[in-house]
């Protein structure tokens, strides 16, 4: 099970490592690696969250996911991604800024930095409205009691969560936006482009979350009118879950693949803390992009989120974390150790309970056993 899952993303490690030793030697080979472990920490909670959306869809989008969704994650995002910001940020044609990539590096380094204020303003709203719309939402299943209950309350208002986003923006812009940090350590007002791409972001989650949640919605309906003349019909065989597919899975698709954009700006941006070689950069982070396309499959495929409930709660709550960091990053700097480490301390509490609440059930479904037996005897 475990190489099957993950044998592409061993056979991708392997190449593109032995391709870094070719292209610089040892050096590159080490830059490489640490690039793909910095991918891998900086993007856990993304493989939990995609991992409950991911086991609703049928295994011909699941395939998808990992074939062309790869595809757009490593070509997409870590390598042309940058490429067009600093195209679209200087005003430079795609060969022209691909040139500059490979033969200016530093030139490159500093106008994607400068960018930065736009990539973090729409990564950090699309990534706020995730988690907003996750905790106002009155679930079954609560991990923090205390705060999830009150506010799952205050979700009943309508459009909170947009309104909550919104002002959340707007003291963004008016705050670390009219400093925000650019290359050399200078500071500059970027309130209209923080704004704009804010703007961007939360559209963007609207629309693609909102297509992908609608067709969710007719599924889960056709879903209960079979479960009800199923019953009508005293088959006692229940059916397996109707797996998202067709125009419903499609959205659902771009709605991952947003998803995983929106996750992999920090990582972009932080890797030229190690390195502005743009080369090493997309070797290092697609590699680790692999491994969590490998691993969102492995939790779907395994039933993790279904055994350990409160997974998806933690990494919803990283979520929130990384989106206030990317804000913040907005004018100070934010060394990409510690952005990793509060989603590993988020999703490794969140495994902790579900493991402490599994063994409360297991003891007592064994004392309601015991006292059953008891009665009988």
């Amino acid at each position: 099970m475990l190489l099957k899952t993950f044998g592409w993303s061993f056979a991708v490690t392997a190449l593109g490592l032995v391709a870094a030793a070719f292209y610089g030697g040892w050096t590159a080979f080490g830059i490489v690696a640490i690039l793909s472990i910095l991918e891998i920490s900086l993007s856990f909670d993304n493989a939990v969250v995609n991992a409950g959306i991911l086991k609703k869809m049928n295994a011909f989008w699941q395939k998808i996911f990992l074939t062309l969704g790869i595809l757009i994650a490593v070509f997409g995002m870590r390598l042309v991604f940058p490429v067009v910001i600093v195209a679209a940020s200087a005003q430079l044609g795609p060969i022209e800024a691909v040139d500059l990539a490979l033969t200016d590096k530093d030139r490159y380094q500093q106008l994607v930095t400068d960018a930065h204020p736009s990539i973090a303003a729409f990564g950090g709203m699309f990534l706020l409205m995730i988690f907003l719309d996750f905790i106002f939402e009155d679930r079954d299943i609560k991990w923090l009691t205390w705060i999830e209950r009150p506010l799952a309350k205050l979700g009943k208002v309508d459009m909170l969560s947009v309104c909550i986003a919104l002002a959340v923006l707007l003291i963004a812009s008016t705050t670390v936006a009219t400093h925000a940090h650019q290359h050399g350590g200078a500071h500059v007002d970027k309130t209209e482009t923080v704004l704009l791409a804010g703007i961007a972001g939360l559209i963007t989650y609207l629309i693609v979350g909102g297509l992908s949640s609608y067709f969710e919605n007719k599924l889960e309906e056709e879903e209960e009118r079979e479960h009800e003349e199923e019953q009508a019909a005293r088959t006692g065989k229940p059916k397996s879950p109707v797996k998202l597919a067709g125009q419903a899975a499609f959205f659902m698709f771009l709605y991952l693949e947003v998803l995983d954009a929106s996750f992999s700006f920090d990582g972009v941006i932080g890797a030229f803390a190690i390195t502005n070689d743009i080369v090493l950069m997309a070797l290092g982070l697609g590699i680790g992009a692999m491994y969590v396309r490998s691993l969102t499959v492995y939790l779907v495929r395994q039933g993790t989120l279904d055994d350990y409930v409160y997974l998806e709660h933690g990494a919803h709550y990283a979520i929130g974390a990384l989106a206030v960091i990317l804000l913040v990053t907005i004018q100070y700097e934010i060394n990409e150790v510690i952005t990793g480490l509060i989603g590993v301390v988020l999703i490794g509490a969140s495994f902790w309970s579900s493991i402490r609440r599994n063994k409360r059930l297991a003891e007592a479904e064994a004392d309601s056993e015991g006292t059953k037996a008891a009665s009988l005897a």
